[in-house]
């Protein structure tokens, strides 16, 4: 399972990598849309190659922070546009695909519902929700200009820490960084599980009771 996960993150990578800054873009916009993609296989990886003097910090970040926020205007504009029974159709019919489901849809608005438009900014930060706390934000038809400039904030604080992440790892050899990264990756994963579980137990607990 290891080395199956570290050989699609190294193929991800090395095609990111063909692209260049581009990739990035690329990349960080999926990751910030709809689309399962973590953004520390792009940005890790990035920071290495600037530790490296392959490529340049500043525009790294740039087009990291812009696809990003790309991403989450797609998002947006889904929401605003179609509403909630649109994307909840879209979520029974492709959600699967995506790993998207509704649930995870109802986590993050009632996150947004429990402490506001400032999600959009603290949200970027936190793992899971930073994929869909734009879709709320849209649902709620929240001013557009804010809506840009928290999600810049918390977009670029989390960009600026991937990158100096692999800039500090930038003297290991790239497979050591990429086995990091995959095992990263499956411990949050895990972690989540865990977590999912004991909510969900407590949750079951509460309503026997």
């Amino acid at each position: 399972m290891l080395n199956f996960l570290f050989s699609v993150t190294n193929w991800i990578v090395s095609l990111i990598n063909d692209l260049g800054y581009f990739g990035i873009f690329l990349g960080m916009t999926l990751e910030s849309s709809f689309f399962p993609f973590p953004s520390e296989i792009i940005l890790i990886p990035a920071g290495a190659l600037v530790y490296q003097g392959e490529m340049n910090f500043f525009l790294v970040f740039f087009f990291g922070l812009l696809g990003s926020l790309v991403g989450a205007c797609i998002n947006y504009f889904i929401a605003f546009f179609l509403g909630r029974t649109a994307v909840d159709l879209l979520l029974d019919k492709y959600g699967g695909f995506l790993f998207l489901t509704k649930a995870k849809l109802r986590k993050a608005d009632k996150y947004f519902e429990n402490y506001g438009e400032i999600t959009t900014f603290v949200g970027r930060l936190i793992f899971v929700v930073r994929q869909l706390i734009s879709l709320p934000a849209g649902f709620a038809r929240m001013n557009f200009k804010k809506f840009i400039l928290y999600t810049a904030l918390g977009a670029a604080i989390w960009t600026a820490i991937l990158i100096l992440v692999g800039y500090f790892l930038g003297n290991t050899d790239i497979s050591t960084i990429m086995k990091f990264i995959t095992i990263l990756l499956i411990g949050i994963s895990i972690l989540i599980v865990i977590i999912y579980r004991k909510f969900k137990r407590k949750n079951q607990i509460r309503y026997l009771c």
